[in-house]
């Protein structure tokens, strides 16, 4: 047995590898559970007794030889394979690198705040879980009021106006807080996602991104809302843009109105996406309501203001002629690699 375990030895030491195939064979032949080394090691009860302890000793070396042969062998194609890859053949094509880019409505929103900075806006932002007395109360919404109904808000705790939870509906909870932080004047915009209970379709979904703007100061009047969202409009739209105001209702602004650009398919003939009208709603806006301003410590004698809100992603399917909002949140890289950075 000590013949055949010195001539295995050297047959080991002996054996060509080059390739990643023929260390495999290695393996398989010598070191795995079945293989040659084991097999001798499975002899070893046939030995004499006085000759184990001198015939397992070099069945020991045989093993760590094989191991060691391969620990070699593996670092020697890993550095092979490393130097080929470093070899450059500079008769191949080049290779393209796909840059990323910003999603369509992190680049429209964007491109708002800029515009909105430029007027003087500062940014804020709030949380998105909210309490019902920010989201309503404050906000002059009555008790009976179908925006507090469940088909319209996503309720998380309900019970105590003071504690009762929700996703908001809106980022006007924001404005809120700001007019109870800070003294007049105040001029920001507040710009993040809104939650509404709502069946999603082409034109609708139920969770979307706002942005709201506020400026309180004295002798605030509807004409500067009205020339600010004209240059917001001629900035965001170009500067044939065509507006139109419409009297509205909202529990925290008094008048109200509500802003229509000319439809961006049809060019204001009538489309479907317009149903037949020629118009696009892009925004609410109106004075801030005189209990909003008392609610916040606010004296409505003193200072006035104006709040407007628009959907960003709205206007996002206006600036690139998109027909369906769920576009916008089913990450099909076909739609997103048409906005490159």
């Amino acid at each position: 047995m000590e013949n055949t375990i010195r001539s295995l030895q050297q047959e080991i030491t002996d054996f060509e590898i080059t390739t990643h195939a023929d260390l495999e064979a290695f393996r398989l032949k010598y070191t795995v559970r079945k293989g040659l080394i084991a097999a001798l090691f499975g002899q070893l009860k046939t030995v004499a007794p006085a000759d184990k302890p001198r015939i397992g000793q070099l069945l020991n070396q045989l093993k760590l030889t094989a191991d060691n042969r391969i620990d070699e062998e593996e670092a020697k194609l890993a550095a092979n394979a490393g130097d080929s890859a470093k070899r450059i053949d500079l008769t191949l094509p080049g290779r393209r690198y796909f840059t990323g880019s910003e999603h369509p409505v992190q680049k429209v929103l964007g491109e708002m705040k800029q515009i909105f900075s430029a007027m003087g806006f500062g940014i804020a932002t709030g949380p998105e879980l909210e309490l019902d007395r920010y989201n309503f109360d404050l906000l002059n919404f009555p008790p009976d009021h179908p925006a507090r109904d469940m088909q319209d808000t996503f309720f998380v705790t309900t019970g105590n106006p003071d504690t009762d939870l929700l996703l908001r509906t809106h980022t006007s909870p924001v404005q809120v807080r700001v007019m109870l932080d800070h003294e007049p004047p105040i001029r920001v915009i507040c710009p993040g996602k809104v939650y509404r209970n709502e069946a999603i379709s082409a034109r609708s979904y139920c969770v979307f991104h706002q942005l709201e703007g506020l400026y309180i100061d004295k002798k605030v009047t509807f004409a500067d809302l009205k020339a600010t969202i004209y240059s917001f409009a001629r900035q965001m739209f170009g500067t044939d843009v065509k507006l139109r105001f419409r009297p509205s209702f909202f529990p925290f602004t008094e008048p109200s109105a509500e802003v229509d650009v000319t439809c961006y398919l049809c060019g204001g003939k009538g489309c479907r996406v317009c149903k037949k009208s020629g118009w696009l709603e892009i925004m609410g806006c109106g004075m801030v309501h005189p209990n909003v301003l008392r609610n916040c410590g606010i004296d409505p004698e003193t200072w006035s203001g104006y709040a407007f809100g628009m959907g960003v992603d709205r206007t996002v399917l206006l600036r690139y002629k998109i027909d369906d909002i769920r576009l916008l949140f089913e990450n099909d890289l076909r739609m997103l690699r048409q906005f490159p950075a």
